[in-house]
């Protein structure tokens, strides 16, 4: 499939910066809330079907095939106007509000650990997850609701000529909470931590199938991968960095060697304070992070200074800041933020995602600051560093 040259230098920008070269400009992009994007279209006075992607020429975007332990439709167990439940796939009941932006998660079938020992995948290879169309828990309740979606290979190949198109997989903790929720993941690990390591285990290889196969199944369509895995709250991890690096560790190198093996880099997504185990991530081979939350104390000037160029940086920031400071504060945050990106390694994009509280016109304002003052070499005059 031919692409275009924009596309083309697109993805030069996106593999020198997370190579620590300095490309044409900054990359940027960004994941969005549904709701951002109605009020984004609203108050530039866009046509409802806008592209956000295209409309900037954002220079790459993540894609979602079916990781759902098991491969079924969704089983409706009340909908009206203002709401619908459904069992997914991960067996897992689910609220979606169509007011609110995130779902509840009500109940889980896998509620003891005698059932996670007995609990079955679904071949992480089945074709259906990559060129069937149909539901899964991950693309089709979160912030919007979405059932019957079009096959994923389809997806990829209409992004293609046009953005860097990444893939992605979800590790260990987040395949693990899905399954049995937050409170069960705390509590097993305290509980019964061998039992639950070895569930662990056995995610980690369906995770790894899932990426391997998802990457065949592309047939070279896909320039790299993100790994969700969100181990970490404001204050730090969820449970010791210990079992952190005895259990969840090993499925993330192998999921990242994987794909290196097949010249994909890998941006990990983790929410949260990740210090602990930040130097892990480097010795694994991640290519970059996303997003360092501003919220939970990250700083992407602090973090550059402390590892230099061991690892690229995806994001920090700060929503908040977005939305809320004056438009001089606003400039400050966005060219200071820059400076993390001399000498390469940096992409611009929000510290997790951009919500409703963003206006339309103040991101407009800074993805056309970052345009402007983005681009190599850096002239950020005033709000210049020295990030020795």
């Amino acid at each position: 499939m031919n692409r275009t040259s924009n596309c083309l230098l697109k993805l030069d920008r996106m593999n020198k910066a997370l190579r620590h070269q300095e490309p044409d400009r900054v990359p940027v992009s960004d994941f969005f809330w549904g709701s951002f994007l109605e009020r984004w279209r609203r108050e530039l006075g866009l046509p409802e079907d806008t592209d956000i992607y295209r409309y900037y020429d954002l220079d790459w975007i993540v894609t979602l095939p079916n990781m759902d332990p098991h491969i079924k439709p969704f089983e409706v167990l009340e909908q009206d106007e203002a709401h619908v439940v459904v069992r997914t796939g991960f067996e897992a009941v689910i609220r979606k509000r169509f007011d609110c932006p995130m779902p509840a998660f009500l109940a889980f079938e896998t509620d003891s650990i005698e059932k996670a020992v007995s609990f079955r995948f679904d071949d992480p290879r089945d074709e259906r997850r990559f060129f069937k169309g149909g539901d899964n828990q991950l693309a089709g309740v979160g912030d919007g609701f979405r059932r019957d979606l079009p096959p994923w290979i389809e997806t990829v190949k209409s992004l293609h000529p046009d953005f860097p198109v990444y893939g992605s997989v979800c590790e260990g903790q987040e395949m693990l909470w899905r399954i049995i929720g937050s409170e069960n993941v705390m509590l097993w690990i305290g509980m019964y931590p061998e039992e639950t390591g070895r569930f662990v285990k056995r995610i980690n290889e369906f995770s790894l199938g899932l990426a391997e196969a998802q990457i065949e199944a592309a047939g070279g369509l896909l320039d790299g991968m993100v790994i969700w895995g969100d181990v970490a709250y404001r204050k730090g991890l969820f449970f010791s960095p210990a079992y952190w690096r005895r259990h969840f560790k090993p499925g993330v190198k192998a999921i990242v060697d994987a794909c290196h093996a097949r010249g994909l880099p890998v941006i990990y997504h983790g929410c949260g304070n990740i210090r602990s185990i930040f130097e892990d991530f480097i010795e694994i081979g991640v290519d970059a992070y996303n997003p360092l939350e501003a919220k939970a104390g990250l700083d992407v000037i602090e973090l550059r200074r402390e590892y230099g160029h061991g690892i690229a940086f995806c994001g920090n920031m700060d929503v908040i800041a977005w939305a809320e400071a004056d438009l001089e504060e606003l400039k400050r945050v966005v060219l200071t933020k820059l400076n993390a990106a001399k000498g390469g390694g940096y992409i611009f994009q929000s510290d997790h995602s951009v919500p409703s509280s963003v206006s339309g016109e103040r991101y407009d304002y800074v993805v056309k600051l970052v345009r402007e003052y983005g681009r190599y070499p850096l002239d950020l005059g005033e709000y210049d560093i020295d990030m020795r």
